[in-house]
């Protein structure tokens, strides 16, 4: 199912817009995605991307606080946002007699988000404590999203820590938003989409109606995270508090997710073969068979696959008993890996995991807010929307030996490897 390309279409003031009718509810979802995520936030300013998504749900200067939240859930909707590594989206779904309402926020906080020293204040505040919930308090928090990164990569954008350094979320200024805002929230810096039940002439009106006087201002020139692989194994170390057991994360590069797209599906397959179920490959050998580890898992990007440009990265990550030893578990890793490249899986094994996928996908497609979210995403990082209906063919056309060939390229010679201790073992040293 293709989205038709007449309902694609970019204000005058840059804004690219997506529409994807579908009538079999009576409900619309509606995502606005900024090209700007934890990458191109600035140096010193770790969390900032996160921080300013904070501070779009604290009004606009036409709006108090706390008016969007009123808004949305007195017309019987839920909404949203989230930070990724290279785009902020932000949506409500809505009955579909909602949509202008739905229309008028968005473009309301696009015009102008309320920036003071009170909304900043509070929302570092709330951003440390999310902070403290999920990563400081946490057994494994951060792991190995947050982890990772610093030990694989060695540039800024792509090794620091996305959700923040309390240190530099308090540094923050409102000079710094108002620059942040003026740099990357602009219509031409954005893509709206709006999916579900709505007469397309109509919907065209209201977005020329909310969105087209918002001022123009140029897009920032999408800046290049490209860096080298590691040359040689690289290594970090962890100590975690609160984790009962070690655990370990193996962090490889991964194909272009945008201009080798179909080399990078095969590594999506991989990791299902690896890890996907009782009867993968890793699953079977290092959990059933020997056992050396409790959890093993596999996938493609630190947040899931198709959330970023170049570079991005497979994980596999491991929790294991203080009497393995990380060694063990990556020589058994390694050796699966080694047969994997030397004898492609086999028909049956390879069909089980794109079936999941290509299930998954359609489950995805089936959910309105992950289809609005799919689609603006897939407008912003490819340039077609309607690639994510040809996503399950493409997984379906990934072949054992581009399996066993994304096997081979997993290396010892060319990764990171990062271990987490518990707190105890690092007291009894």
């Amino acid at each position: 199912m293709a989205a038709p390309e007449n309902l694609r279409f970019t204000l005058d003031n840059g804004l690219r817009v997506v529409l994807a009718q579908d009538a079999t509810a009576p409900v619309v979802g509606v995502s606005v995605h900024y090209d700007v995520g934890f990458r191109s936030e600035p140096e010193g300013r770790t969390g900032f991307a996160h921080l300013f998504e904070h501070l779009m749900f604290q009004g606009s200067e036409s709006l108090e606080k706390l008016a969007h939240f009123k808004l949305v859930q007195s017309s019987g909707g839920t909404f949203n946002g989230s930070t990724h590594p290279d785009y902020t989206d932000y949506y409500e779904v809505l009955p579909s007699a909602a949509l202008e309402r739905a229309l008028f926020l968005e473009a309301d906080r696009m015009r102008a988000p309320k920036l003071t020293q009170e909304n900043l204040a509070n929302q570092i505040d709330v951003v440390k404590e999310e902070i403290r919930l999920n990563v400081l308090n946490r057994p494994y928090g951060g792991f190995p999203w947050i982890l990772l990164p610093p030990v694989l990569y060695q540039s800024f954008p792509n090794a620091h820590n996305g959700y923040g350094d309390f240190t530099d979320l308090e540094q923050a200024s409102l000079d710094d938003c108002a620059a942040f805002f003026d740099t990357y929230y602009s219509p031409a810096n954005a893509v709206l989409t709006i999916a579900g039940d709505f007469e397309p002439d109509a919907a065209r009106e209201l977005v020329e109606k909310h969105f087209g006087d918002v001022p123009y201002r140029p897009a920032p020139p999408r800046r290049s995270f490209a860096e080298p692989p590691p040359v040689g194994e690289v290594r970090g170390s962890h100590t975690d508090p609160h984790a009962p057991l070690p655990a370990l994360a193996i962090g490889y590069r991964m194909p272009d997710p945008i201009h080798e797209l179909d080399a990078y599906l095969a590594y999506l397959v991989l990791a299902g073969v690896l890890t996907e179920g009782d009867g993968s490959r890793l699953e079977q050998r290092l959990v059933h068979r020997e056992p050396l580890v409790t959890d093993i898992g596999a996938g493609a990007g630190l947040f899931g696959p198709f959330e970023a440009r170049d570079p991005d990265t497979f994980s596999i990550t491991a929790i294991h008993s203080p009497e393995v030893s990380p060694e063990r578990v990556l020589a058994a890793v390694d050796e699966e890996l080694e047969k994997l490249a030397a004898t492609p899986p086999e028909a049956g094994e390879l069909a089980k995991v794109t079936a999941r996928w290509s299930s998954g996908l359609h489950a995805d497609h089936d959910r309105l807010v992950s289809r609005t979210l799919g689609l603006g995403a897939f407008e912003l990082l490819y340039g077609d929307p309607s690639l994510i209906y040809r996503l399950a063919d493409r997984m379906a056309a990934v072949t054992a030996e581009d399996v066993a060939s994304a096997a081979k390229a997993l290396r010892p010679d060319s990764r990171a490897v990062l271990l987490v201790e518990p707190n105890s073992m690092e007291a009894g040293k």
